[in-house]
């Protein structure tokens, strides 16, 4: 196990400045009702909140080179090298030509923080959903344990592919936030912190006026049943379902763009279904030029205080026009300040281009989902229709800050990619996630107690820090922006002792399933003893189902029946 020591100076070393309203509340902690909801923190302002006694580390001294010191177990470890993008020595030879050109990024796994030496863990909100669509395709084709990629894994996406029983945001509330801690499942030693964020839900019963976009890769790489064929099936399927004052637009891209459809509304739904079942594929990609257009479009199809929104659908596969990530990103950063929305599907095998996908939709203010069959369209498009393509709330940033009298340290399982330096959390010109309408965000933490044999104690570092069990774990912070300002909101909620439980919840022992078996999937350093059938076991007693929990249960038998 590796803890990373910090020298990064706690929330209290330094006055933060002021970029948000805080918002007042005054309700009770519900901590004993399932789910478990967390205290609001008292009405104040965020340097008097993050400024509580037992919290503050103090600022840490300049480092001065010194001797080596005897190896102990809070030494910080070398650091691993990066895992290879394509796991060469995971795969069969039977798969090893198949995925060859199919890219992933994936950064090194977070290791455990010293709550001592770095008291903030602060990322940005993530809803995204591929990684465990793509990852059920692999599996569903045959694919073993050794076979799938574990540079494709992301823990987060894992987690929020599926529902849980959050707590629902008060009158006047953007959010509702569930917590509860309990037992490690895979480490005894350790516990597990689950928190559960919940959006509004304002457009649950009618969505608004909405302007979309669809840009469309027709380029030849497109041309199989399981990416243009699956697209335009489940476009006809979202047309079926639109409110009546949507418009539709189709901008398509392969050697060159055209525009197929300009702001046509729902109600000539003839005109748009021609237009969808005609799209064929043919050319190279020119991906670029095509969004250029699509931006046009929809801004001069938009429509104020509606959902503007460009959904792009593609493999991946861009290699002609702007085809390198980074600059792609400089692009739609510099469109995304004219409240236009960038969502992003993803079709495809073979030359499947993750790593590209998803850095689009991060920096494009959406969202991003792989469709791998005709009801996951249906679940995307339509099931969520509202949380996929209705925002209401941008940049949600969240800041975790731990009591070290309670956590000895932790690690924040996932959203690698979505890991925020501690002073961007205030900062408003900092991108967050989006959230869209009745949206859920999870994320777990594993945590080392204050009084746990396994705490790793400094020599130098907090000789003034009492452990107390009966403290409070800590503060959650969340910022966000609404959708048409510029200026961020503040709501905090305490994390306190008596979310502790012996009997957690069927949400906080399905999420622990759900990660255990990316941790597998992934060959995970901090797996512990993690294994199929402990997940299988554990499925077993879990009563609250649906097609899609009952499915990952189907998934999980079938990799363990080849090990």
């Amino acid at each position: 196990m590796t803890i990373m020591a910090a020298s990064l100076a706690g929330c209290g070393s330094a006055k933060r400045q002021e970029a948000a309203t805080t918002e007042s509340q005054s309700y009770e902690s519900q901590a004993t009702e399932v789910p478990r909801e967390a205290s609001p923190a008292p009405s104040s302002s965020y340097e008097e909140a993050t400024d509580c006694d037992g919290y503050a580390a103090e600022e840490s001294a300049p480092m001065m080179e010194a001797a080596p010191a005897p190896s102990h177990s809070y030494s910080k470890s070398a650091s691993k090298a990066k895992k290879s993008d394509d796991n060469s020595s995971r795969y069969d030879d039977s798969y090893e030509n198949y995925d060859q050109q199919e890219t992933y990024e994936k950064p090194e796994e977070n290791d455990f923080f010293l709550t001592e030496t770095q008291p903030l863990s602060t990322f940005a909100a993530d809803v995204d959903t591929a990684s465990y669509a793509n990852v059920r395709r692999m599996i569903e084709s045959g694919y073993k344990l050794h076979n799938i990629n574990g540079s494709a894994v992301r823990e987060e996406e894992f987690l929020n592919y599926f529902s849980y029983d959050l707590v629902a945001p008060k009158k006047g509330q953007k959010f509702g936030v569930t917590a509860e801690v309990s037992a490690c499942p895979w480490n005894e030693d350790h516990e597990l912190l689950f928190v559960g964020i919940r959006a509004e839900d304002d457009f649950a019963e009618e969505m608004p006026d909405s302007n979309l976009v669809f840009l469309i890769d027709v380029s030849g790489s497109m041309n199989d049943s399981d990416k243009l064929d699956l697209l335009k099936s489940s476009m006809l399927d979202l047309v079926d379902n639109l409110p009546e004052n949507s418009t539709i637009s189709i901008v398509t891209y392969a050697s060159n763009e055209e525009l197929v459809l300009d702001g046509v509304g729902i109600q000539d739904k003839k005109k748009i279904t021609q237009a969808i079942k005609g799209l064929y594929a043919h050319g190279a990609t020119a991906g670029q030029r095509g969004m250029q257009m699509a931006y046009e479009v929809a801004k001069e199809n938009f429509i104020e205080g509606g959902n503007n929104r460009i959904i792009m659908a593609t493999d991946g596969d861009l290699n002609v026009g702007i085809s390198d990530p980074d600059e792609l990103e400089r692009f739609i950063e510099e469109k995304k300040n004219d409240g236009i929305y960038l969502s992003v599907l993803g079709f495809g095998t073979g030359n499947y281009k993750d790593a590209s996908l998803e850095r689009l939709a991060d920096c494009g203010n959406g969202n991003y989902s792989y469709i791998d069959s005709k009801l996951e369209g249906h679940k995307v498009l339509v099931e969520e229709m509202s949380s996929t393509l209705v925002t209401v709330a941008k940049d949600v940033k969240f800041q975790m800050e731990f009591n070290p009298a309670k956590v000895n340290a932790y690690r924040l399982i996932g959203y690698q990619n979505r890991t925020m330096a501690a002073t961007d959390f205030a900062d408003d010109t900092k991108d967050g996630g989006e959230l869209g309408s009745g949206h859920t965000v999870v994320a777990l933490y594993e945590i080392i107690p204050a009084d746990s044999e396994a705490a790793v104690n400094l020599r130098y570092q907090g000789s003034d820090t009492k452990v107390d069990p009966a403290s409070d774990y800590g503060t959650l912070a969340l910022r966000y922006k609404e959708p048409d300002e510029d200026k961020s909101k503040l709501e905090e909620y305490i994390i306190g002792s008596k979310l502790y439980t012996d009997k957690p919840s069927e949400s906080f022992r399905f999420a622990g399933a759900v990660v255990e078996f990316a941790m597998i999937l992934e060959d995970s350093d901090h797996k512990g003893t993690a294994t199929l059938d402990g997940i299988l076991e554990a499925l077993k007693e879990i009563d609250d189902t649906d097609d899609y929990k009952d499915e990952f249960r189907y998934l999980v038998k079938r990799i363990a029946k080849d090990v």
